[in-house]
């Protein structure tokens, strides 16, 4: 079957520019111009925010309804946030993004890549992930890879593969495993996000102590390519500076059992949100595949 021809975007040129522009502004006026965006949109989120209002009932019952839905709010501002952060990724130069960000673990990534290969950085569905990967790039002085969704021919994913070519040094399609494998053979840094709902290759492990689908491959993709599993996380802090914390390699023996390991990232998983748990992404039908009897609650 041929590509498929790629879509007429007459607006793209301009609204690179203006990704350029907004990139290159002062972190205050980025979270305000975030904080003002997620006011206007949020009536258009409507079906987002139920989802994210079903995943925070599950997730933190302890919590009253006005406590959940001041998260609510909290998360749809910040994953609104979340997307100009993506914009930053993307567009900013080194020296819009210099003092804004702290790296604790540096030397897990540097020791992982000392042996030659390449690394499996294990992380999640943050609204900020793409800005934690260029952060990281920016504190080691070499890009990461990332492993992208290809949804279609959009100009909106079009403006994301032209946004993420420049500052990753592998784009894969998250179907792609011989890319995968062929990337992390020649050295690449793997972005590697493995926490969303799957109906395939996965295991239900507790995630906030709900039955959560998790993927079980990931131990294998790394025994294949002969690299490390390195986890770290963003997060933005309260005075708008990131913290990239990059945990130890796990150890080859918690990949031998693959729901083990599913169960432990999803363990870590729990405890870094529970820290800020408004910047997850939260508008994702987690747990709409369900054990034998149980209905989506969505």
């Amino acid at each position: 079957m041929p590509p498929r021809p790629e879509p007429r975007c007459a607006g793209l040129g301009p609204l690179r520019w203006l990704c350029r522009g907004v990139a290159a502004w002062p972190q205050r006026r980025v979270l305000a111009l975030g904080r003002a965006l997620a006011w206007l949109l949020t009536p258009l989120l409507a079906s987002r925010r139920r989802i994210a209002r079903i995943n925070l009932a599950l997730c933190f019952p302890q919590l009253d309804a006005d406590a959940r839905e001041a998260l609510v709010r909290t998360n749809t501002r910040d994953s609104v946030i979340g997307l100009l952060e993506m914009i930053r990724a993307w567009y900013a130069p080194s020296s819009a993004l210099a003092g804004l960000f702290e790296v604790e673990g540096l030397e897990h990534l540097r020791a992982a890549q000392a042996q030659g290969r390449g690394v499996l950085l294990l992380t999640a569905h943050f609204p900020n992930v793409d800005l934690g990967a260029r952060l990281l790039g920016e504190a080691l002085g070499a890009p990461m890879s990332c492993m992208v969704r290809r949804t279609g021919g959009s100009c909106g994913e079009r403006l994301m593969q032209d946004g993420r070519r420049r500052v990753f040094a592998h784009v894969v399609g998250k179907k792609d495993v011989r890319g995968l494998l062929r990337a992390l053979s020649g050295g690449a840094r793997m972005v590697y996000l493995a926490d969303q709902n799957f109906t395939y290759n996965s295991a239900f492990v507790p995630f906030f102590g709900v039955q959560a689908a998790t993927l079980t491959t990931t131990p294998e993709l790394a025994r294949r390519a002969g690299v490390a599993i390195v986890p770290y996380w963003c997060q933005r802090l309260a005075d708008g500076r990131y913290r990239v914390r990059v945990d130890a390699p796990w150890p080859q023996a918690d990949a031998s059992d693959p729901s083990a390991f599913a169960a432990r990232y999803m363990r870590e998983l729990e405890a870094v949100i529970r820290a800020h748990p408004a910047q997850y992404l939260w508008w994702h039908r987690r747990f709409k595949t369900r054990p034998a009897g149980e209905a989506s609650p969505y």
